[in-house]
């Protein structure tokens, strides 16, 4: 296997934080270190205003990638984690809800790359 991909749809969150762009970003840098993951790069993080107004921002971590999708109005968002390195999934959650405090969460956790050679890797790991 791959990695876990982690997708978290909110509802209800708080507009306001939901439209906040430096706290998105904050999110964005912080939450690869409490999960014991390696950013790669910056946040980058942008206000939109079609279809509705939101936030969408990423942050590439040596493992894969985080992204946030928010839509203001709806008081949406949609966050996914994907990495080819567990996390703690229940620290991911704990930090998305402390952020967004969202009133419901759909939570879906997939297993990629069932055929990824995961064993070149590890060899390539030892010859180092």
């Amino acid at each position: 296997m791959f990695g876990p991909h982690l997708m978290l749809d909110l509802y209800g969150c708080d507009e306001r934080r939901l439209g906040d762009i430096q706290l998105v970003k904050k999110f964005l840098e912080d939450l690869p270190a409490k999960l014991s993951l390696r950013k790669i790069s910056e946040a980058i993080v942008n206000f939109y205003s079609t279809p509705t107004p939101g936030i969408s921002g990423f942050i590439l971590i040596s493992e894969s990638h985080i992204t946030i999708h928010t839509f203001i109005y709806e008081r949406y968002a949609a966050v996914d984690i994907f990495s080819c390195k567990p996390f703690d999934e229940k620290i991911a959650i704990q930090e998305v809800q402390k952020i967004f405090e969202p009133e419901r969460m759909e939570k879906r956790l997939v297993s990629r790359g069932k055929y990824y050679p995961i064993e070149v890797r590890e060899r390539l790991r030892r010859e180092k």
